[in-house]
């Protein structure tokens, strides 16, 4: 990135301490990501950006008081959709624990409303105190036997790599169209050619990961083990570790490195889906870096993976660092092990969390996404024909699934019995009247039903219940409300938090939306679901045909990793 002339002038008098700097934060003890020593000194800043490291005076001075420096961390990853609430206010909030960088993959708003849920994304991040970089969504739909709200083709890309926010290809869903050679996946492959191309390869044998990375794919967020990112990093792939509301798999990873002394160069921190009361309660990449500090990873070492790291894998040449020439992103902690964040600057300017940014107006056409039709209550039938039947084994803190065949409950038809749930999913973009019905074993709901239109990729509204009246005011509740979350106990609305954008997003406020996401999951658990699974957003990932092992989509249930449908 080059720099005006002029600007350029004025860094380059400060930095040779010709005239004072603009900011100079004294006392700091800094972490180098270069030299991977803290240094002490004072951090000159013009114009936004850090020009020395030293003895400078500043027109302006912030004694930090012996506290540490770090470079704004970097979310390598994430759906800022999956927090509910305008994108601004979860930016607020992550931004508040340290992260001043955000690399966006719009997928989900893609999937429900195409390019216009994308320029939704980018209007509302354009002016917020942060990096808000776009990945463009590689596979809308998800894969073909998907029916979501639009069609993302290449052509419909062409416009954004001339975006200034725009580094690339989105996470590349479609594994087999990707290995196959399949035109049309090949088609967005070359049109994002020498640009970022993110991944999502759960489960890849050897030698369909190789096929994957001749493609081009460079990056992936799904592996669930040491032994499988490792096979990532053999490759060359960047593995970003995940850590959110439901895929939780910092642990098992760090463990593996911590005890194989692994070099962590090719490893990046990333949340992915994390709801916005997690981000409040424990923090955002903040809570990576500090659970991986804690289980024994070198504190430099794991501020690097929040940093220089992803800075360098998405080409963001003045992001990333402490040093002369890098952008004033910076933090300032009470330690690097607690990692308590005290001041964020962005661009040199102390971030003022109290400040409202205006918030561009939501489209009419984007309020109104939720178009069920006539819904015939004799397709959630499931009638017994006395063989085992493929259900659904949900695993705890995971997104992952594994087929259980099972003799279902009942006599005639299937009868829930608390051990095992029906789950439903109901087509919502075109009226299609498809309902595809399945059961689930391990969620333990009892005496009701939740539902949500978050439903990834393609969010049709997807319900998980105990009886089937209770299932059917779950889906009317939400075709009320043009979307969101409802729990129904003993045929009442016990609440609902309504998501009219898109089905997707609340246009409340993050205190209306964390209230009823707590007051709604505690009743879940109370009704039966287990303490460590996150009721909602374990529930939306049941219909994503591209994780293993089996899901229910609107057209029955799926076998992912054979690719058919069983039921």
């Amino acid at each position: 990135m080059t720099m005006k002339r002029d600007k350029y002038i004025k860094c380059s008098r400060a930095a040779r301490k010709l005239e004072p700097a603009d900011l100079v934060l004294k006392n700091a003890k800094i972490v180098n990501v270069f030299t991977d020593r803290v240094e002490e000194g004072n951090i000159a800043i013009t114009n936004g950006m850090i020009v020395g490291i030293g003895d400078f005076e500043g027109i302006r001075e912030i004694d930090v008081g012996g506290q540490y420096v770090t470079s704004g961390f970097i979310d390598a990853h994430l759906h800022l959709e999956s927090t509910l609430v305008n994108p601004q206010v979860l930016i607020s909030k992550a931004e508040q624990h340290g992260t001043t960088t955000f690399i966006v993959d719009p997928h989900e708003v893609a999937n429900v409303a195409g390019t216009d849920g994308i320029d939704y994304l980018l209007s509302q991040t354009e002016n917020v105190p942060a990096h808000v970089y776009v990945m463009i969504a590689s596979c809308v739909p998800a894969t073909p036997i998907d029916d979501n709200g639009c069609t993302l083709t290449a052509g419909d890309m062409i416009p954004y790599l001339r975006h200034k926010r725009v580094l690339g290809l989105g996470e590349v869903m479609d594994c087999m169209s990707v290995i196959n050679g399949d035109p049309w996946m090949n088609e967005k492959l070359e049109l994002f050619d020498g640009k970022v191309k993110d991944g999502h390869a759960p489960n890849l044998t050897d030698e369909e990961l190789a096929a994957y990375v001749i493609a081009g794919v460079t990056t992936d967020h799904e592996g669930t083990t040491y032994e499988y990112v490792m096979k990532e990093r053999s490759m060359g792939m960047t593995c970003h570790i995940r850590e959110g509301s439901a895929a939780r798999n910092l642990e098992m990873i760090v463990k593996g490195i911590v005890e194989n002394n692994t070099n962590t160069e090719g490893f990046c921190f990333c949340t992915d889906d994390k709801h916005i009361e997690d981000i409040t309660d424990e923090g955002d990449i903040d809570h990576n870096v500090r659970k991986a500090v804690s289980m024994g990873i070198n504190p430099i070492a794991a501020v690097k993976m929040a940093t220089i790291q992803p800075a360098r894998c998405y080409g963001l040449r003045r992001t990333g660092a402490v040093a002369p020439g890098f952008d004033a992103d910076l933090v300032v902690w009470d330690s690097i092990k607690d990692f308590n964040a005290q001041m964020v600057f962005y661009k040199g300017e102390l971030v003022d969390f109290s400040k409202k940014i205006p918030e561009p107006p939501c489209p009419a056409k984007l309020m109104d996404t939720i178009h069920l039709g006539e819904i015939d209550p004799e397709k959630l039938k499931i009638r017994l024909d006395g063989k085992p039947f493929p259900a659904i084994q949900m695993i705890p803190e995971q997104i992952l699934t594994e087929r259980k065949d099972i003799m279902l409950p009942g006599n005639e038809y299937f009868e829930p019995d608390g051990n095992t749930d029906k789950i439903a999913v109901f087509e919502r973009h075109h009226a299609t009247g498809k309902i595809g019905v399945g059961a689930v074993v391990g969620f333990n709901l009892k005496g009701g039903a939740i539902a949500s239109s978050v439903s990834h990729d393609s969010h049709n509204i997807i319900v998980i219940g105990d009886n089937d009246r209770d299932i059917l005011m779950a889906v009317h509740e939400l075709e009320r409300t043009k979307g969101g979350y409802t729990v129904i106990q003993n045929g009442s609305v016990y609440d609902t938090l309504e998501l009219p954008i898109m089905g997707l997003i609340s246009d409340r406020n993050y205190s209306y939306v964390s209230k009823k996401i707590k007051k709604m999951s505690a009743r879940a658990h109370r009704m039966g679901v287990p303490k460590q699974m996150d009721p909602f957003i374990t529930l939306s990932f049941m219909a994503l045909p591209v994780i293993p092992e089996i899901r229910c989509t609107p057209r029955g249930v799926y076998s992912v990793s054979e690719g058919k449908f069983l039921r």
